[in-house]
């Protein structure tokens, strides 16, 4: 807008200049005029008209020169006059110009006001400066023609005229130049000041939005921080109250434990005999120490009878003193309490044994429960004698007569006959033939002892832990070749590596997998990933127990390779059965921290 004006004060500035054009261009006219009619004689006076008339023309030239000069350089300043005041007009509207813009924008617009000024004063001093020469070059033109004629003098005058307005275009277009290359200049610092400002802008919003993020991040952790706390002060808290719990159930369970013996000493009393007063006195205290003090594993844990047990302990009394076996009232409960917990009508499941002679011979065929502890109370006594049982703490016996109990008598002699007693091993090789015979899947409870003493009160102090039953039931099957019936029992068509099945197998045979003391697995990675996952696993310098499960890594690449089970660990060696050791199950032996070994799993027994 600035630099608009400006060209109209240019040309304004042109437009006087033309006026003096028009004057010269007149006294042109008036000397051609004069010169005709002095060349026909209208000036003939004293002289000749050749002399006459050439003072004529040396008086007009001479008036045409000094009018000209005077006209020419009135004109030029007043000229240069005009061109100064619009210049100063222009300065005054563009910095009222800028004065308004300042208020919306006061940095940008004052960046553009600065060059904008700049640009004025500069085309303002070459105007003048150009408009000054030209002005005065007809002084010098004049100077210089004092002895040419009116014609060079016209045309000197017209050349001056037309380079005047040469160089008022050139001043102009130097002037547009200017201000246009002012105001790009300008209008281009003034973008890159905008791109900065929004730059430094995104900048400071992205720190700002890093630092809100950041400090919101940390209230997280601060709060995670503080809730995991809370919920691990919680755990303790109820870690300590469970802990507390158990106590006094333990405390009760003593109690009861107490109580029962004495029960059991009261009968054996009124059963008669001195002898097994003693012995139960002695295993009623023993038992109660343990109880109180502990010793063993949960699985073989004393375990009172239930209230619906109780209800039936005169009944019981009434039939073992009826039976002869008195002082056997504890155990008859504890098989009660195993068979059913005391409900039903059938409370000694006695239904399908040879003593039952009123009801079908089938899973709770009788339906009278007095009749059911009749019957009952017949079978374990037959159970009993035939096991050679000779008191209430002879525990072998007990569990030959027991598992006779769950199996059928046929099992009671099978055993000593073949093996001279009771054992988990031989009562689980008994379960595998008679399912196998019968064409089931499974036989009886090849567990029944472990299960039934958990409620009987001396039980506790004369059963061996659940960890060794894993171990006897693989050592029978020392010399199987191939890994028949183990694979095939998991579920595979056909042969597959089967050290982990063997072990699996095994622990199905003593009622682990259905407890979940040991998972089914058939890949050993498996195996160490569930162990792992229960927080019940150790490495290689691990000193086992018997029933641990012991992983390989032959290759020590991280690999694990094969399965067995722990024997036993004694001086530095660990001794153990393995399936698929050479295609067969074998007893091998290791160093402590062999190699060769990865680690152990270790089952909750």
């Amino acid at each position: 807008m600035a630099d608009i004006k400006t060209r109209d004060a240019v040309k304004g500035t042109i437009k006087t200049l033309d006026k003096a054009a028009v004057a010269g261009e007149r006294m042109k006219s008036a000397y051609t005029k004069t010169k005709d009619k002095a060349e026909q004689g209208y000036y003939a006076e004293e002289n000749s008209p050749t002399e006459y008339a050439a003072d004529k023309v040396s008086h007009a030239s001479g008036r045409i020169k000094d009018e000209g000069i005077h006209q020419f350089n009135k004109q030029g300043q007043k000229n240069a006059e005009a061109t100064r005041e619009n210049i100063g007009k222009a300065k005054d509207k563009i910095a009222d110009f800028k004065a308004k813009r300042a208020k919306k924008a006061a940095e940008q617009k004052t960046m553009r006001n600065k060059a904008g000024q700049n640009a004025m004063r500069t085309m303002g001093q070459d105007g003048l400066q150009e408009i000054q020469g030209t002005a005065s070059r007809p002084a010098v033109s004049a100077t210089s023609t004092k002895t040419e004629t009116p014609q060079t003098a016209a045309n000197s005058l017209i050349k001056t005229r037309q380079q005047g307005k040469r160089t008022i275009k050139t001043t102009a277009r130097n002037a547009e130049k200017t201000v246009k290359t002012t105001a790009k200049g300008t209008v281009k610092a003034t973008e890159k000041g905008v791109k900065t400002a929004k730059a430094t802008s995104k900048t400071a919003i992205k720190t700002r939005s890093q630092t809100v993020k950041a400090a919101q991040k940390t209230a997280k952790a601060s709060a995670k921080a503080a809730q995991k706390a809370a919920q691990t002060a919680k755990a303790t808290a109820k870690a300590t109250a469970e802990a507390t719990k158990g106590t006094v159930k333990a405390t009760i369970a003593a109690v009861k434990a107490i109580i029962a013996g004495t029960k059991a000493l009261i009968s054996a009393l009124i059963a008669g005999g001195w002898i097994a007063v003693v012995i139960i006195l002695i295993v009623v205290l023993l038992g109660c120490a343990v109880s109180l003090f502990g010793g063993g594993s949960d699985s073989t844990s004393y375990t009172p009878v239930s209230a619906e047990v109780e209800a039936y302990t005169p009944l019981i009394q009434k039939y073992a003193k009826q039976y002869g076996i008195p002082e056997y009232v504890e155990l008859i409960k504890a098989v009660m309490m195993q068979e059913s917990g005391g409900k039903g009508n059938d409370p000694m499941q006695a239904a399908e044994g040879s003593f039952n002679k009123k009801y079908p011979h089938q899973p709770n065929g009788i339906k009278d429960p007095e009749y059911s502890i009749e019957c009952g109370v017949q079978e374990l006594k037959a159970a009993l004698t035939s096991a050679e049982v000779e008191s209430p703490i002879d525990m072998e016996r007990i569990k030959l007569a027991l598992q006779g109990y769950n199996f059928g008598n046929g099992y009671i002699s099978w055993a000593k006959t073949n093996y001279g007693g009771y054992s988990y091993a031989n009562a689980v090789e008994f379960s595998a033939m008679q399912a196998q015979r019968l064409g089931w899947e499974k036989y009886g409870d090849t567990q029944y002892p472990a299960h039934v003493l958990r409620y009987y009160p001396y039980g506790r102090a004369f059963t061996s832990g659940g960890n060794q039953a894993i171990v006897e039931v693989a050592l029978t099957q020392l010399g199987n070749e191939g890994g028949q019936p183990y694979w095939s029992w998991y579920g595979f068509g056909g042969r597959v590596e089967w050290c982990a099945c063997f072990a699996s197998w095994c622990a199905d045979q003593c009622g682990y997998l259905e407890s979940g003391i040991v998972p089914k697995f058939s890949l050993c990675s498996d195996g160490v990933n569930w162990f792992k996952g229960k927080g019940q696993w150790q490495d290689k310098n691990y000193e086992p127990q018997a029933g641990d499960l012991i992983f390989f890594d032959w290759g020590s690449n991280g690999s694990i390779d094969h399965v067995g089970i722990v024997e036993r660990c004694e001086n530095g060696t660990v001794y153990t059965v393995e399936g698929n050791s050479g295609d067969a199950c074998k007893q091998q032996s290791y160093p402590v921290g062999s190699g060769s070994i990865y680690g152990y799993g270790c089952p909750n027994y």
